[in-house]
């Protein structure tokens, strides 16, 4: 899953804005001009419709129809349009509006240099693996959905939480604490990295389980194979318990549900800035060195 050339001409951009964000705005009506001016068709999501004053669309109908996605916000603006974009190998470029983005590492004055690259074939591409996760309770499946960062299973109330994990059929552990997260390598600077889990490189095919405030200290971050299928049973000590796969689609879960997580055959495509290494932007967002 590391770098790539993205193969095909571009011939549309999809704009995608984070909302109520006058910045991302205004990048987008230069950008928007100066793509016109190339010949290329841009598809405009329903909040850039509205500060462009022109047709706007949803995200699921401009991700389905771009060549190029430009994601204009910041990490969550970008999540969102993967998310949209759902298995379809559509590449994102995100353009970070405010500080360096672990995501979107793009910045404003840097996009028509990235766009320029596109447009001729130079820019190049890291894929992402992603996760597939499935709820299942007395054998029906009530819950399914795709994820770029992780899959966190929290306890609802004040008590501990029970969570069974196996790891292709092998028992793993019995995590006793306020939950589990499951990250991908994009996921592990995320919550996981919060809660004490290890930073994975994005082109890395492993993913990294990390208990959340675990009652037993020795229970560590591990780090799994991203051929790995986890499964977990939740027992909550009270009624419920929660899942939150990226921070947008959520499930309650009820003690014996089943969560299944196993790496996703569509990973998500993601052009690379030309101008910082990931370590430029690990240094940068976490100050290594400065403080």
């Amino acid at each position: 899953m590391g770098g790539a050339r993205q193969a095909g001409p571009i011939r549309s951009v999809g704009l995608c804005l984070k909302p109520d964000a006058s910045a991302a705005a205004e990048v987008a009506r230069r950008i928007d001009k100066w793509l016109a001016e190339r010949g290329v068709h841009v598809i405009l999501d329903a909040e850039a419709g509205r500060w462009l004053h022109r047709e706007g669309f949803a995200r699921s109908f401009v991700a389905a129809r771009a060549d190029l996605l430009v994601a204009l916000g910041g990490d969550g603006t970008l999540l969102s349009v993967a998310r949209e974009a759902g298995t379809r190998p559509v590449p994102i470029l995100g353009v970070n509006l405010g500080t360096l983005g672990f995501l979107a590492e793009v910045t404003p004055d840097e996009l028509q240099g990235a766009l320029e690259a596109a447009l001729a074939g130079e820019h190049r591409l890291v894929r992402r693996m992603r996760f597939e996760v499935r709820v299942e309770r007395e054998g029906a499946v009530i819950c399914e959905a795709l994820a770029l960062n992780d899959a966190v299973i929290t306890r609802s109330g004040s008590r501990m939480l029970d969570i069974e994990t196996r790891t292709d059929g092998s028992a793993m552990a019995t995590y006793r604490g306020d939950g589990l997260i499951v990250a991908t390598p994009t996921g592990s600077t995320a919550y996981s990295l919060s809660a004490g889990g290890p930073i994975l490189l994005p082109g890395l095919d492993a993913f990294v389980i990390t208990p959340i405030c675990p009652h037993t200290l020795t229970q560590r971050p591990v780090v799994l194979p991203g051929t790995s299928r986890v499964e977990m049973r939740v027992f909550p000590r009270e009624a419920e318990a929660q899942l939150d796969v990226d921070g947008r689609e959520s499930a309650r879960l009820r003690r014996g549900d089943r969560v299944l997580v196993a790496g996703s055959e569509h990973p998500a495509s993601f052009v690379v800035s030309p101008a910082r290494s990931r370590f430029d932007v690990l240094r940068t967002k976490l100050r290594w060195g400065l403080d």
